[in-house]
């Protein structure tokens, strides 16, 4: 199978729909190009490539196309620098749009004012030279941009937006030259200048409304962005303190960061102690304590303490990167029905433009007016404008992931976005999830002659290199009792059930009943001894040494205090919840009852919940399944939505659909809210996008349209979609208060 890697562009010239959907037929024809998508909103092609095709080919193509393409960079500096440049370079756009609209907007005034004096019955029309010295000047002014997209688009093989709006002004506009060369008398009452000036006007306004629309859309990249400091104070050998750019910082480098200071890197607090504000990672509110050992992201702001931090990682590699590379290919995606949008676009123009010869031909046939056939061909020209079409889907899908970026919610893609609106099912692991996946190691039974000490000198010792949360609870009390671990050699895993070390000259198995029956050992005295003492929610674990069973331990793991509420919020919603874990059926059970689950599964290996989980979505209805992003990988692949609660970690990111910045279980009812409120808002800008096109082109082709009127509605039409689009970016999630329990 050839190697291929996806390389993402920036594309300028696009103006509509039909743009982006030749363009992205041209890509696909290309040789060597296996695949492409483009973006209208974002202005974006991401194409996927074999290793024989090079920038300057694809760029070459989109040149074909009649656009200009520009590579965006690996480096993350100029990646910055380049985003930067776009940024700025829309800011100038934006406000030499603005600038052309007001001279435009004076220049078609007096027409304005003329039409309505006359629909109130009174005043007078402008002179014939002096309609033409203004709407000349409309023309050349506002008229430039969408004769040089026509021209592009035209000499790239297609037809787009711009070719119908020159098309329309300029046979309005040469009409009344005309009928100026011809008529000398009265001619006035002939003229259509009044309407090339006027559609210009706003489909320019149009053009205006809509780019700042979009770029309040695309806000949250943007902040995200601007979120990275560019310098940090690194700690030399010597104890120095130099400031240096954040790109020359490298893992395992040592950083300050003083009290106010945002935080440049990802690492772990080497000293010191402070309360951090994650909200633009994760969307908590509160600012959360970190103390020596404990993390620190990318943007969070340190509080009131200096610390010293060892860098993990820096830049495109951070979390605070990631979500970023995660939020922008969310919001490049296309959803199935974008697909079906982009074939009728690619059909469009040219379509009206047979449907607009054939209002010129009725009218000029039946009714022998000239004029009234040419006013019914520029208002189906004018009208018809796709742009709507092509804005649709995408600002709403930009507008819905980045609202929910900022609640700390991460939707991967929009086939998973389409997926979370309609689940019926909700899946959750316990440990981490919805408990807080810190246990404590609370009870200790040991067998007759056993000290407790020796039994957790020799427990701490075989676990002391496992990162299992049991392991490190079980060292955490060995270090609050003040017992050394025992050394230990040949330490293995069993997935599942626990490990087997050698400590001295006897092996040790730590780990579930089912372990120990395994290896033929019985526990029936510590059964009879322990079980009693500890409680039902308690996680067990079982230490043999030799053959005889020497002890076990009782661990508890608190539930996190926001899953009642949680689990609350989507029964309220109609969606069934199930617990599945592979601790013992009683701590099952007592979990699932305190959070007010419908149902639990329990003794559940790590290789055999992805089988659960299919076997529950075969039984109808789509599943999501709520993990921690790391064990849980399988489980998270096999549902039809993976949600990973509050890791950020690579492999939660790659594996699940949906990434939980927070670990907070009300947050999977938010999600499930945000997906179906885009997925709505998409269905509402095609239905508005559909609908203005359906009744307006033929009311313009039997007449009922003047151009004017249609270049008002074809110029609102992609203002509507985009500014319903932006009623997302309000969005936040409902969180119920904690102490709500049904």
């Amino acid at each position: 199978m050839t190697e291929s890697s996806v390389r993402s562009f920036d594309i300028r010239g696009m103006t509509c729909a039909a743009c982006s959907a030749r363009l992205e037929r041209v890509l696909k024809k290309t040789p060597g190009i296996l695949d492409a998508r483009v973006n209208l909103a974002l202005e974006r092609a991401d194409i996927a490539v074999g290793p024989e095709v090079t920038p300057e080919a694809i760029a070459s193509a989109v040149d074909r196309a009649g656009f200009s393409a520009t590579l965006r960079s690996d480096d993350p500096v100029i990646a910055r620098a380049e985003r930067e440049a776009r940024e700025a370079e829309a800011t100038t756009n934006r406000r030499r749009t603005a600038w052309l609209l007001a001279v435009c907007a004076v220049l078609t005034l007096p027409f304005v004012v003329a039409m309505a004096a006359m629909m109130a019955g009174f005043g007078h029309v402008l002179p014939a030279y002096v309609q033409l010295l203004l709407a000349t000047a409309v023309q050349i002014l506002a008229g430039r941009r969408f004769y040089r997209g026509a021209w592009n688009a035209l000499r790239g093989g297609g037809a787009n937006m711009d070719v119908l709006v020159s098309l329309g002004t300029t046979a309005a506009w040469g009409f009344s030259v005309y009928m100026m060369a011809t008529i000398h008398h009265m001619v006035e009452d002939h003229l259509y200048f009044e309407a090339s000036a006027v559609v210009l006007t706003l489909v320019l306004l149009g053009k205006f409304l809509e780019e700042r629309a979009k770029a309040s859309t695309t806000r949250a990249v943007r902040s995200l962005m601007a979120l990275r400091p560019e310098t940090a104070t690194k700690l030399a050998d010597d104890g120095s303190q130099i400031i240096v750019p954040v790109t020359s910082i490298l893992p395992g480098d040592r950083v300050l960061i003083r009290p106010g200071e945002r935080v440049p890197v990802d690492g772990r607090i080497l000293s010191g102690e402070s309360h951090f504000d994650e909200a633009v990672i994760t969307g908590e509110s509160l600012p959360v304590r970190r103390a020596s050992g404990e993390p620190v992201v990318t943007g969070a702001v340190n509080g009131e303490g200096a610390i010293t931090v060892e860098v993990g990682a820096v830049g495109e590699e951070s979390t605070l990167g990631r979500i970023t590379r995660l939020v922008e290919n969310a919001q490049s995606g296309k959803a199935p029905v974008q697909r079906l949008v982009d074939r009728v676009a690619a059909i469009f123009v040219p379509t009206v433009v047979t449907v607009a010869a054939i209002a010129f031909a009725f009218w000029l046939v039946f009714s022998g007016n000239l004029e009234q056939a040419l006013a019914a061909a520029v208002a189906v020209l004018v009208i018809a404008c796709p742009c709507a079409l092509g804005l649709a889907t995408p600002t709403a899908l930009v507008a819905g992931t980045g609202a929910a970026a900022r609640a700390g919610i991460l939707i991967k893609d929009i086939e998973v976005l389409e997926r979370a609106a309609h689940i019926g099912t909700v899946v959750f692991d316990k440990t981490g999830t919805l408990t807080a996946g810190h246990p404590e190691l609370q009870e200790v039974v040991t067998a007759d002659g056993i000290e407790p000490s020796r039994l957790l000198a020799l427990a701490a010792g075989a676990q002391t290199a496992s990162e299992h949360p049991l392991a490190r609870a079980t060292l955490a009390r060995a270090a609050a009792d003040n017992i050394a671990p025992l050394a230990a050699e040949d330490v293995k895993a069993v997935p599942g059930k626990g490990l087997i070390a050698r400590v001295g000259d006897a092996n040790v198995l730590i780990g579930t009943a089912a372990l120990l029956d395994e290896h033929g050992i019985d526990h029936a005295d510590v059964d009879k001894a322990g079980l009693g003492r500890l409680r039902p929610e308690m996680t067990l674990a079982y230490v043999a040494e030799g053959d005889r069973t020497i002890g076990l331990f009782g661990y508890a793991d608190a539930l996190r205090p926001e899953a009642p509420a949680g689990v609350t919020e989507l029964r309220k919603r109609g969606i069934r919840t199930l617990l599945l874990t592979g601790d013992r059926a009683p701590a099952a059970r007592a979990i699932a009852g305190a959070a007010g689950l419908d149902d639990w599964r329990a003794e559940v290996l790590p290789e055999g919940k992805a089988t659960e989980v299919e076997g529950l979505r075969a039984a109808g209805g789509r599943l999501a399944m709520v993990g921690d992003g790391v064990n849980d990988a399988p489980a998270l692949a096999a549902a039809d939505v993976g949600i990973a609660m509050g890791s950020g970690t690579d492999v939660a990111m790659e594996t699940a659909g949906i990434t939980l910045m927070r670990p907070d279980p009300r947050l999977v009812a938010a999600a499930f809210d945000i997906s179906a409120a885009t997925s709505r808002k998409i269905r509402q800008n095609l239905f508005w996008a559909f609908i203005y096109n359906v009744i307006g082109i033929p009311l313009a082709a039997f007449g009922l349209l003047t151009p004017a009127l249609a270049g008002a509605a074809m110029a609102m039409s992609s203002v509507s979609v985009v500014t319903n689009a932006g009623l997302l970016t309000r969005w936040s999630p409902k969180l119920p208060p904690i102490s709500q329990t049904d």
